[in-house]
């Protein structure tokens, strides 16, 4: 089978597409014959060899930890799933053509793969920030990079449970974070007073550690009140650094619920083939994503 893989640590460039055997599903495990590959931030930052605390591996590796597609394999006790069922979830090595996944759920109707396979880690981390920072309803989260998957779904998710939610982005992406019940402004000269002028803020979280933790911290007036998914630094600034995934099949029911009830949509911005996914990376890694991007195989 065909395979994103990597035999040592560094930029794009070390991503090759080769000939791989094709994995089996073991024990509480499913293969899929993978139709669409989520690319998140933690593919690139695990490629770059960062310590992420989560993701431990040796290499040669492959890349990719989300995924959507048929069922073609079904490992011992595993109940509930049978071949030809269509599936999205929480694997390994998902940029391939066929991968074992760990956590899944059938797709809701209506969901293309490519659409499916953008939420499983997204929805996770979503869900796990909101929880970890503390806001409550009637409260005023603040998201700093807001346009992304992750972003995409905390301001709807955020929104549905009765938070007020402030996202920054680009200007190109002021409409979008509207779309989605944000109160939106730019990032840039000037964004911590435009904040302010938006109103209080209770927490906060840092999707795209572009450097404002300070900033996060002065407009929460606590460190405990915001959360960072994309900063190493973060405990610098005494915030904690959240890299740890909590229960994906958890956070995978709750997504087809608010799929199948139209409180969740994440469109899909740019998708990818297994070729390009080197590309892939850098344009994740540039940011100003609205969105996903998505590697269909």
């Amino acid at each position: 089978m065909k395979k994103v893989s990597f035999a040592e640590f560094g930029g794009p460039e070390v991503l090759h597409l080769i000939n791989a055997e094709e994995p089996h599903a073991g024990p509480g495990r499913i293969r899929v014959a993978v139709r669409a590959a989520g690319v998140n931030p933690v593919d690139w930052r695990v490629r770059e060899g960062q310590v992420l605390g989560a993701h431990p591996l040796s290499l040669p590796a492959g890349v990719g930890l989300d995924a959507a597609g048929v069922v073609d394999e079904v490992g011992e006790g595993v109940e509930g799933v049978e071949p030809g069922d269509r599936v999205f979830g929480e694997g390994a090595s998902t940029y391939a053509e066929f991968a074992v996944l760990s956590a899944w759920t059938r797709m809701p109707e209506g969901l293309t793969f490519e659409e499916a396979a953008g939420y499983p880690s997204v929805v996770e981390t979503a869900l796990r920030i909101i929880r970890e920072v503390g806001v409550r309803p009637g409260q005023t989260l603040l998201v700093s990079g807001a346009s992304g998957g992750v972003g995409s779904a905390v301001l709807q998710i955020a929104r549905e449970r009765g938070i007020t939610v402030i996202g920054t982005a680009g200007a190109a992406n002021q409409d979008y974070l509207r779309s989605l019940g944000a109160l939106a402004t730019t990032y840039g000269e000037g964004w911590v007073e435009r904040v302010r002028q938006l109103g209080r803020v209770d927490a906060a979280l840092d999707l795209s550690g572009s450097g404002v933790l300070r900033e996060l911290v002065a407009l929460t007036g606590n460190p405990d009140r915001v959360i960072s998914i994309a900063d190493l630094d973060a405990p610098t600034f005494g915030v904690r650094f959240s890299g740890v995934a909590g229960s994906v099949p958890d956070a995978l029911a709750e997504a087809v619920g608010l799929i199948s009830r139209g409180r969740l949509h994440i469109p899909v911005e740019k998708t990818y083939t297994l070729a390009e996914a080197a590309a892939a990376h850098i344009d994740s890694q540039a940011g100003h994503t609205r969105g996903r991007r998505v590697i269909v195989v």
